[in-house]
This record gives structure tokens, sequence and C-alpha cells, in this order.
């Protein structure tokens, strides 16, 4: 270590920002992806089509098809269509053991959609990195817990923090890739500690699990029990006797449930055609800043009367549930979504200058240094060519095998995993044997031309490429996504150069 505080905050910053550095633009460039997962969802599944059904219609749609081809099943799940999906979706039973089919909006029949890994694969991989859960979650912890260290040892080793936000100097070699990573950090460094901090703070119990086996002795279900909140309590009188009934008349309640909870997500109704039924109305997650899951109303099914309604939360719980909702960013709608996925991009864009910049002010030290050390510092470049390019190969791939696998392929959505991950591998073995500059610009050329030509791609393998109005801004995304790797590709082409100190230039012209 070296002797002052600022000199040991710099070699942690250097070392711990280039080891965590390559998973945290992983994980940052993903969920900046993730702001748009149903998005990305929708788009991959092109055979939605685009309507503007109620939810007192989408209801009855599904309510037809369960009625008719499974009316003995115990329970009734039916998936709401809103602003950022047009899916209506019906359902019976559980998550593992249950059926779940969409439904065509005009005539309530299954609608086939192809099999997919959507969108959802972005969102897990955000937060697990395709590991088995737990253990990914508990690495995006650990390495959650490295950027924080990065961002306070960054802000104690640039006393000059908010000159060098105001400084670029272009073509300059290490000095412009220093001055856009100095540049992009402190311009969002609230954003980097909220998001940060939010991250770690969404999985506290798993992080942090003794205060909570202290207090509950290790009974977890008691804790998340006292964690809930205490519902309206309504007297009303359970059937005794179990005897079939009509459904109650859905519509009503959906207006007095939308009236007190806003935007609604979904219905669930419990022994429908039975006197003990019972409606769950859910609302959608995202009306405001608290990352509330669950709760909604619930109501009588053969009488309509309400059983129980929104719930107070304590104030701790709530909280944790606003912290969480900031990092989500599921309030505020598409312009909050839009401010949530630029800040990503440049704070990716932050992480990746900054794992150049590791190996540009290293790279005459190495070419002097001996083999291993070359060799060494050799991988490192490929493995950085592999992360920020390769990614965005892998990525732009996973659509462009949505568009191109065939629709009935067996184990279709492992299909475009493979396919994702292969790329990935590609860019890495493509890294390793091609000169360093030719890498970069082969990859981020061939990301680019992929971007660019995702509306084409579309246009010739689907009939109505735009039908769903999602669709349309995720290739104009894309577009606008291709021209930013094309001018980086431009300028990675570019001749740097380099800046030569004065005292070495008088040197120079005295010997002239």
């Amino acid at each position: 270590m070296k002797q002052t505080l600022t000199q040991s905050l710099a070699w942690l910053h250097t070392w711990g920002g280039l080891i965590v550095g390559w998973l945290l633009f992983v994980i940052f460039l993903t969920g900046s992806l993730a702001v748009f997962d149903q998005e990305i969802d929708n788009w991959m599944h092109p055979e939605l089509p685009a309507h503007q059904l109620t939810d007192e219609q989408a209801v009855e749609r599904a309510l037809g098809y369960l009625r008719e081809y499974k009316a003995d099943a115990k329970q009734w799940g039916i998936g709401l269509p809103n602003d950022r999906s047009p899916e209506l979706r019906a359902s019976t039973g559980g998550r593992r053991d249950g059926l779940s089919v969409t439904l065509d909006p005009t005539t309530g029949d299954v609608l086939p959609v192809r099999e997919t890994a959507g969108g959802r694969f972005i969102f897990l991989f955000h937060f697990t990195l395709h590991m088995p859960r737990m253990i990914g979650i508990y690495l995006v912890g650990a390495l959650a817990m490295g950027m924080l260290a990065a961002l306070v040892s960054g802000i104690v080793i640039h006393k000059k923090i908010f000159k060098e936000f105001f400084t670029f100097r272009p073509a300059k070699g290490q000095r412009s890739w220093l001055d856009a990573h100095n540049a992009s950090a402190v311009l969002l460094l609230p954003f980097h500690l909220m998001i940060t901090y939010s991250g770690l703070a969404i999985f506290l119990v798993i992080y942090m699990p003794a205060a909570m086996d202290a207090l509950f002795d290790g009974d977890r279900e008691a804790f998340f029990k006292a964690q809930g909140a205490t519902p309206a309590a309504l007297e009303v009188k359970r059937p005794e006797n179990i005897e079939p009934a009509p459904l109650v008349a859905i519509g009503p309640l959906l207006a007095k449930a939308r009236d007190v909870m806003g935007p609604l997500n979904a219905v669930n109704i419990s022994n429908p055609g039975q006197s003990n039924a019972e409606i769950h109305i859910r609302p959608m997650t995202g009306n405001q800043i608290a990352l509330i899951k669950g709760g909604g109303m619930r109501f009588n099914g053969v009488t309509g009367e309400q059983l129980s309604g929104p719930t107070d939360m304590r104030a701790s719980v709530l909280t944790h549930q606003v912290i969480s909702g900031m990092h989500f960013a599921q309030f505020g709608g598409y312009p909050m979504r839009w401010v949530y996925f630029i800040c990503g991009l440049i704070s990716s864009a932050m992480i990746a200058s900054g794992l150049v910049l590791f190996t540009v002010k290293r790279r005459r030290k190495y070419a002097s240094e001996s083999r291993v050390a070359q060799r060494l510092y050799h991988w490192v470049e490929a493995i950085n060519v592999t992360v920020i390019a390769g990614l965005c190969v892998a990525c732009i791939g996973l659509l462009w095998s949505n568009r191109l696998l065939p629709v009935s392929m067996a184990e279709r959505a492992d299909a475009e995993l493979n396919v994702f991950f292969g790329l990935w591998v590609l860019s890495f073995v493509h890294a390793v044997l091609r000169a360093r500059m030719q890498a970069w610009r082969e990859q981020l050329g061939l990301a680019a031309v992929m971007c660019l030509s995702l509306p084409l791609l579309s246009l010739f393998t689907v009939n109505q490429p735009w039908a769903v109005h999602s669709n349309m801004w995720l290739e104009l995304t894309s577009m606008a996504l291709g021209g930013l790797l094309l001018w980086s590709c431009w300028k990675v082409s570019q001749p740097v150069v380099e800046r030569v100190p004065r005292k070495k230039a008088a040197v120079m012209a005295e010997v002239n």
C-alpha cells in the first residue's frame, strides 16, 4: 500500500475498479436495458396485436375462455393489458403447476405466441448474472459494495472534482479518456450513489440477516408477517356450507378498485362458481414511488362485499419500499424511464472509459516489461473488448435470434440464450486473436450494423413489425444506439494525438 491516504485510495480505486469494473459494466448495461424490459418482451412477441380494451372488456374476454375450458379449476387468474403491454393472459392454478395462455383481445381465443427468453431474461441477468439465484444475488451485492468503495475513493482522490466536470480535451489520448471518465462520473454522481445504495437495500434481509434472526429467533416467516400491513377490518360473514353459486358481476368491483388504487394489474378468483368464491384485484406496480407488491382489494365472489382493502404500511416498511422503488423506476411513467435509461447508458460509458483508461495508462510501461507481464495486459485488453463491445454484440444478437430462429422450434427460449452466450464467447476468442485496435473496430462496427438494421430485419421477418406502438420505439432506439456505436467505431479508428510535455518539446526543439 502507499504512504498517504489519497495514494492508498487511488490504488484501491484503480485495481478495485478493474477487478469489479468488468462485471459492473455488465450489470449497468443490462440494468439500463431492463428499464424497458416489458417493451423488449413485447417486441420479442410480435404476434401480440395492439388494441384498446378496457379492464372490464378484458376481464369478460378472459372469463369467457375460463368458463368454457377451465370451469373446474380452483384458481382463475387474469393478467390485464396496460399502457406498456397489450397482452391479455388467462391462467389457472399456481405458478409451478398452473396453465397460462395469451388470449386474442378480439375473439377471446388462445393466441399462439412464440416461445422466447423475452425481456425478463435481461431483467434477471441484471441482478443474478444468469447464475443460481442466491449465488448471483450475493455476487452482485459484493460488486455493489465494490462500486460504493470506488465511488467514495474516487471522490476523495479527485480534489478538483467540479473543475474536472467542465474539462474535456478531445483527441488527447490518455488525457481524453481520463476527462471523459471524470466528467461522466461527476455528472451522475448522485445517480450512481442512489442506484448502488438502493440496489443493496432491496436485498437487505439477505445481505444482513443478523438483526432479523436475533429479533425473531431465526423465524423468517414471522419477520415477514410482522412487516406486513394491517388490513382494514371488515366484518363479513363467510358461508359455512359450500354450495354452487354464480359469480358476481366483476365490472363494478373493477371500477371501485380503480377509484381507490389507480390502474389495475390483475384479477384472481379463488373457488369460482362456489359460495365461498373470493375475488382479489391487484393494483399495477408503478403508479407511486413505493414499490408495493401484492396487496390489493378482496371481495366476496358471490355478493360483491368488500372483504379487505388496501393496507396501511408501517413507516419502516414504507421507507424500504420507497428506496426499492427508486431503484426499479416504476414510477413517473415513460419520462422517468427515459431518464433512468439515459443515466444508465452514461454510467456504463463511465465504467467503460475507466476500464480503457487502465490499459491506456500502462500500455507503454508493459511494452518494455517481461513477456509474462505483456501477456497479462494483453488478456486484460481482450477482456475489455469482450465485456464492452462483445456484450453489445450479444445483446443485439439476442434480438436478432428472436426473429431468425424458427417460430415452432422446440426449446426456443434456450436457443436464444445459446445465441446470446455463444456470440459473447466468440467475441472473446476474436479479441484474443486479433490486434487490439482491430478487435475494437470490428466488434463495435458489427454491433452498430446490427442495431441499425434491426428495423429491416423485422420488416422481412414479421408481417406487421410495428403493429404494437412500443415496437416502433424500440427499433428507433436501436437505430439511435447503432449510431452511437458507429460513432465510437469511427473515433477508435482515428489516429491519437499524443501529448508531448513542454520540457521535452523544448529539448527536442534545441536539438533540431
